[in-house]
């Protein structure tokens, strides 16, 4: 059999190299430039080029005298981000955490002193051994006063790529080791539909490969985006992308043929495309996607024979369809009274997607509201009516949006990382499970309200445990979690937060013990290159040394798990180069299984990279075609093995907000709704210029803020209703909160609906009042805290109504994006 040659290239640079490691202290020894001695240190240059990498792409970074000061994208990467230049201006921020801090409360008066105080900037500094010191013993105190069930490590956020610094996965390990603690489950980003989908489609489907570009371009006659922005967020990845998608999205426009936008907002890529644009009010997706439906089944453009081998339910789910069962039919005129979407567009939607083979790409924004479990399932039932599931080009899709999702796939193996230390999952490779107990981690407020007060979560009653203690690392809670002024109040619940990381966002603000961790950049890593296509493995060497006392997430979590006696069980003996040899040794033994030739460690390592071709299969790959051509061979996870339109499972938990097929179930507050309080929806979509709030201290931030703050877009009706110009300073403001941001007025965004990104920095005028007004823009202090459902317990982070005005009061100072008066 052939072997098949992984592609490397070389790179001339300056490096030096150090016997020993940062996690084991040793004696510092120089080792020949072309050899990498086992558990040899990799240090950073001080003049040359170096490869490395980033959730934004790979990139090249420029070393002048030790200091980062240029980069630019890989030369295989199609299509590389601007916001690498922020990456770089994030080693260097303002908003750098120099040294360990402790709150002068805290420190003096001990845990739970005056937690009113938090996020009040008043710190002290304290030397690395002193602070660890502090971790130990609150982590001891914390399990021996109330026991392991006590300690909230349900730790959530992007973090950075690399398999050995999951600074998660780290922090779990060592409280593995510790004892045990709270996890959490669930993210973000899909939290209803990485629940519902498993009793749809048998799988998580938001995480899996798509129908790839080639075949869309190929075989798709019309492409509908469905609350979805591919141009912004296809910039970034969960590991290192490889901004493939941006390339389908190229082809398929220059075929010229047809893209539908259905957003509130005509976003950057419907602009891309010159897509046809249809605005319906926000969270009235299903009447919408109801009356296609319904339009489709009158009409008789469904696809029955489809509908009967490939399905389960759809006789279940038809009496409500046709109102036979509540007495209201689903038509297009019943849709348009609720979207605000003329019934003949409606009805003509349905014929052309009917007529044309369709791919309907939803964004996941549709699932974070109020019922969010709906929306996915319901465009599901539109695909399985239009009978083209598992053919080329047709169907639904869940990722095109999402790390490139589409962006064909080699045939390499698969990196392992780090693991926390839990048990190991049956049939699973390097996956565990760990936790004394576990919640829907978007319900970490609810839990810190209702100790132990019993909640529902997917067929399960469970009870909430009482926490006394939270160490968070490689996230900002007090960005993506919403109802920020209840989750202020609620914080002070914890009688001891630790925050671990390389910034002062408002969530190591709002930390009584704060850790200098190092960028991805000060620390050599290894990732791999596309997450769904895993074409290259790289290199993720250190660019610079370590700014000020910043440590490795690695080397502060085996200390600290030293300080507990279990060092040894935490590093098995291992340094950090150590950890990404082995990770590489255990590719190299996949490949050597698919008889793919893969370079050593050593020539990797001087190369900074070994790239896998795409594979025939890769480049042809539509999904859900093996269960087409043989549904009983290749049935899905499903109970019956079919899509499941009507869910059995479902009815047998008995959720009223979440019954056994897609329904229209009101909102608790949307545009124009049923005792709407407030005039405004605020879309709270991912923004252009960072990654969730990521990249927001970093001057980015200039080629995006209006008056030095967040931008609010508001159509020119609705600005002009209340006398607000372009660039004005604006208030935003509900019941739970209020913002100021700059007014962007534009007719690219539908009347009744603004539009303030998700991310933005929480920096109250005053910490810890009650309704203090927000100086930058935090949008979730207006977005709504509760479950999606009792099913998915999702966030509802797009469920928001308020109002604006122009501001007229003396500009407050924004704080956050520098250090605290002792930092």
């Amino acid at each position: 059999m052939p072997i098949n040659n992984a592609r490397t290239s070389k790179l001339d640079l300056t490096r030096r190299q150090f016997l020993g490691s940062t996690a084991a202290a040793g004696v510092l020894g120089a080792v020949a430039p072309s050899l990498l001695v086992r558990g040899a240190a990799q240090a950073a240059v001080m003049d040359g080029e170096v490869l490395s990498a980033s959730h934004w792409g790979a990139f090249r970074a420029t070393v002048e005298g030790g200091r980062w000061t240029g980069v630019r994208g890989w030369e295989n990467d199609p299509h590389p981000s601007h916001q690498l230049e922020g990456v770089m201006d994030s080693v260097y921020s303002p908003t750098r955490i120099k040294y360990p801090m402790v709150r002068r409360a805290f420190l003096e008066k001990g845990p739970g002193a005056d937690v009113e105080t938090r996020g009040a900037d008043d710190f002290v500094r304290v030397s690395w051994d002193q602070a660890l010191d502090l971790v130990v013993k609150e982590l001891q105190r914390v399990e021996e006063t109330y026991g392991p069930a006590a300690t909230y490590a349900g730790s959530y956020g992007w973090k950075s790529p690399g398999k050995l610094h999951n600074c998660q996965n780290l922090m779990r390990r060592m409280l593995n080791l510790k004892g045990s603690f709270v996890n959490s489950s669930g993210d973000y980003s899909t939290g209803a539909s990485q629940v519902i989908m498993p009793h749809v489609m048998g799988t998580l489907e938001v995480y899996e490969q798509q129908t790839v570009w080639p075949v869309i371009v190929e075989s798709t006659d019309l492409l509908v985006f469905w609350g979805a922005d591919p141009m912004v967020t296809n910039q970034i990845g969960w590991i290192i992308p490889d901004h493939g998608g941006f390339a389908g999205m190229e082809d398929f426009k220059a075929t010229g043929k047809p893209v539908i936008f259905i957003d509130p907002v005509r976003n950057e890529s419907c602009d891309f495309f010159g897509a046809e644009w249809i605005a319906p009010k926000p969270q009235t997706d299903v009447p919408m996607m109801l009356g296609i439906a319904h339009t489709l089944y009158t009409e008789n453009l469904h696809d029955t024979d489809f509908l009967d081998e490939y399905t389960f339910g759809f006789d279940k789910f038809l009496p409500y369809l046709t109102g036979e069962s509540d007495g209201t039919p689903k038509t297009a005129e019943w849709a348009a009274d609720i979207c605000g979407i003329p019934a003949d567009t409606i009805k003509e939607l349905a014929r052309r997607f009917a007529d044309n083979r369709t791919m309907l790409a939803s964004g996941w924004s549709l699932q974070r509201q109020h019922h969010g479990e709906q929306r996915h399932w319901m465009l599901v039932v539109l695909a399985s009516m239009l009978g083209q599931i598992g053919l080329p080009g047709g169907g639904f899709g869940l990722s095109y949006h999402y790390s490139n999702g589409g962006s064909p796939g080699a045939n390499g193996p698969v990196l392992p990382g780090i693991t926390d230390g839990g048990t190991a999952v049956e049939g699973a490779a390097w996956l565990t499970e760990s936790g004394a107990a576990s919640i829907p981690l978007a319900r970490v407020v609810d839990m810190l309200e209702n100790p132990g007060g019993e909640f529902d979560f997917n067929g399960k009653r469970e009870t909430f445990p009482d926490v006394k203690m939270t160490y968070w690392t490689g996230g900002n809670p007090f960005a993506h979690h919403q109802d920020r002024n209840r989750m202020v109040k609620a914080w002070q619940k914890f009688e001891t937060v630790i925050v671990q990381d390389f910034q002062w966002t408002a969530t190591a603000r709002f930390a009584d013990i704060v850790l200098p961790a190092t960028t991805s950049y000060e620390r050599n890593d290894i990732e791999q290159y596309g997450d769904y296509s895993l074409k290259a493995i790289i290199a993720m060497k250190q660019v610079v040394e370590p700014l000020f006392e910043a440590r490795n997430d690695y080397d502060i979590f085996a200390d600290i798990s030293e300080r507990l006696g279990k060092g040894r069980e935490f590093t098995e003996g291992k340094s950090e180069m150590d950890w990404i040899m082995e990770f590489y040794g255990e590719a190299e033994k996949q490949a050597q299984a698919k008889n793919i030739d893969m370079p050593s460690f050593d020539e990797f390592w001087e190369t900074g990279f070994v790239e896998f071709p795409v594979s025939e299969a890769g480049r042809s790959f539509v999904r859900y075609q093996d269960y087409r051509e043989d549904p009983l061979l290749e049935p899905l996870g499903t109970p019956t093995g079919k899509i499941e339109i009507y869910s059995n499972n479902i009815e047998k938990m008995g959720y009223d907000d979440c019954p056994p097929h897609p329904t229209w179930m009101e909102p608790v507050e949307r545009l124009d709704g049923p005792g709407a309080k407030y005039p405004l929806h605020v879309a709270t979509s991912h923004p252009r210029g960072r990654l969730h709030s990521q990249l927001c201290g970093t001057k980015l931030r200039d080629t995006y803020t209006i008056a030095d703050r967040e931008p609010c877009l508001i159509n020119t009706d609705d600005a002009a209703a209340r006398g607000i110009s372009d660039g004005d300073v604006v208030r935003v403001f509900n019941d739970r909160g209020q913002i100021l941001v700059g007014a962007k007025v534009t007719d690219a965004i539908r009347p009744g609906v603004i539009r303030v990104n998700e991310g933005g920095w929480y920096d109250p005028v005053e910490p810890g009042a009650p309704g203090t007004l927000d100086s930058y823009g935090d949008v979730n202090c207006l977005t709504v805290d509760i479950g999606t459902s009792s099913l998915a317990q999702g966030n509802c982070g797009h469920t928001a109504v308020a109002d604006v005005e122009k501001f007229t009061g003396t500009l407050p100072p924004i704080n956050v994006f520098s250090t605290p008066k002792n930092g």
